[in-house]
């Protein structure tokens, strides 16, 4: 589920008044994962995270599935296990989202949502509000006429449906993956008017649906109607999952079936003035995310598990599940050491996320440290072999200046070496470097909403030694330590390394003499 914020669910804040009873009762039946993180952000950087097990912000932005990637469906295909993609989300199927539903056997696209340019009339749509706040898109405000208040007919319904038919029609098969992929409650946050007037049956302001990015430029009481609406769109969208378990349980698949439930990030809806995610820090409103997982085999239900978690331990967890090998450049590790309660053999202690060409942020579930860059945000690269991004080209301002060769260490596939500028997710958008321009650091044990920034130099230190070393396994460019400012600590850490390697040496060869002289 797009956009799916952990703190408007009952399962991870029990003041939340947003009603997801089907998430809820999956909760349940499930292992729950309290430090969940993104990866890369937004939309199709968390794809690719998720397809590859590989951080994808490090490298490029928003971009394809590239040449030289191994995705876990492919992964499954070579091992004659089919694969299915059913979705609504209309980025697949835009520049910049080349290749991805190609990895799947099959899928299924339900269009119409956001600006998919699905209906195609000059004329303008019959009913434009004249008075609104925040974006409004023509091209959708066409598609809606579509469905317009017949909940059976909007896109996730569709794809829900969808999914249960699929399953329906394959209820026979085993060694299958279903990927059963929603845009909601992703923007524009629209909805039956029955969902509304469960949180907003009095609002009688102007039109709204979706927030531009940037400061809240609207009044409270807008403020607290959109949130109503993404709290609409949550439970229309709860309400479809429940029809899908409901699905499995009927076929008698659910008690042996994986099945994994998570989002790419999350959405401010007027927290700390702001609305949008990607041009801000990333604070646990957008970075930390649900993640539930029902194990075919029982353990760990209703269980929790405060073990650090991302979208790139998907591809290994599913791999292990199916007992395939897991690719050597997979950075993500397999979930299924702690259904095994092996926790020790589960590796991962860190989790690194962030938006290429802005921020980059470490946590351990216990600090999160936020690094900004230089202000120059200099030297910045993009590294693709398929030079396309959100809406338009790498480079396309500045072609002259396009390096290509094997600047990649993992593939011997040449690729685009681009300098950027702005980096591209901020498309559109302004100078936004005010809002990212302080290194910030948290506890979220203590102050899960992160509100008081922590000065401690000591603290600090330690997760800047971190961040180099979960660059370093991440395979970052190098460049990225010093547009981060953290070239001297990489360059003490190999320092430390090297001399422990020479002290280890050393150590070997005392050994080997004393052994002769024995």
């Amino acid at each position: 589920m797009d956009t799916l914020r952990k703190d408007v669910l009952n399962i991870y804040n029990e003041k939340s008044k947003v009603k997801t009873p089907n998430l809820d009762a999956f909760s349940e039946r499930a292992l729950v994962f309290d430090n969940h993180f993104i990866g890369s952000t937004p939309c199709m950087p968390a794809r690719r995270d998720l397809m590859t097990g590989r951080l994808n912000f490090l490298e490029r932005s928003w971009g394809p599935i590239e040449p030289f990637d191994e995705t876990f469906p492919k992964v499954l295909q070579n091992a004659k296990i089919f694969t299915h993609l059913t979705t609504d989300h209309c980025h697949y199927f835009r520049q910049g989202g080349e290749d991805y539903i190609n990895q799947f056997t099959t899928w299924d696209l339900h269009r119409g949502q956001e600006g998919d340019p699905w209906v195609s009339k000059i004329k303008d749509p019959e009913w434009m509000p004249q008075d609104f706040y925040g974006r409004l898109r023509k091209q959708y405000q066409k598609n809606r006429t579509k469905w317009y208040e017949d909940e059976e007919k909007y896109p996730t319904p569709r794809t829900f449906k969808s999914a249960c038919e699929w399953i329906e029609d394959n209820k026979d098969e085993d060694n299958f993956f279903l990927q059963v992929e929603v845009f909601d409650p992703h923007e524009p946050f629209d909805v039956p008017s029955k969902y509304m007037k469960m949180y907003d049956p009095e609002y009688t302001g102007p039109y709204f649906e979706t927030p531009i990015y940037g400061e809240s430029d609207v009044p409270t009481r807008a403020e607290k109607y959109i949130r109503n609406r993404y709290s609409a769109l949550v439970t229309m969208t709860d309400t479809h999952f429940g029809r899908l378990i409901d699905k499995l349980k009927e076929l008698n698949m659910f008690d042996d079936t994986l099945i994994i439930v998570t989002s790419d990030h999350g959405y401010l809806l007027g927290e700390r003035g702001l609305f949008g995610k990607n041009y801000m820090h990333n604070f646990n409103e957008l970075a930390a995310i649900p993640l539930m997982v029902h194990d075919p085999e029982g353990r760990c239900e209703n269980e929790r598990t405060e073990k650090v978690s991302q979208n790139v331990d998907v591809m290994p967890t599913i791999l292990d599940y199916f007992g395939l090998e897991i690719p050597a450049d997979v950075r993500g590790e397999s979930w299924y050491p702690i259904f095994k309660k092996q926790g020790k053999k589960y590796r991962k202690k860190y989790a690194l996320y962030g938006a290429h060409g802005i921020t980059v942020n470490v946590t351990d579930g216990h600090y999160t440290y936020f690094r900004a860059p230089n202000k120059k945000n200099k030297p910045l690269y993009e590294y693709a072999g398929i030079p396309t991004t959100i809406r338009h080209w790498l480079g396309e301002n500045n072609p002259e200046k396009i390096e290509m060769g094997r600047f990649l260490k993992r593939t011997k596939y040449p690729v685009y070496k681009v300098p950027i500028d702005k980096p591209a997710i901020l498309d559109g958008l302004g100078d936004m470097s005010k809002y990212t321009k302080d290194n910030l650091l948290f506890d979220i044990k203590e102050d899960p909403k992160q509100v008081q920034p922590i000065k401690n130099k000591q603290i600090e230190e330690k997760y800047k030694k971190i961040m180099v070393e979960q660059l370093r396994y991440n395979d970052a460019p190098e460049e990225q330590y010093e547009r981060l400012n953290l070239k001297n600590i990489r360059e003490k850490n190999e320092q430390a390394k090297r001399t422990i390697k020479n002290l280890d040496c050393c150590t070997n060869n005392s050994k080997n003499v004393d052994d002769k002289n024995e």
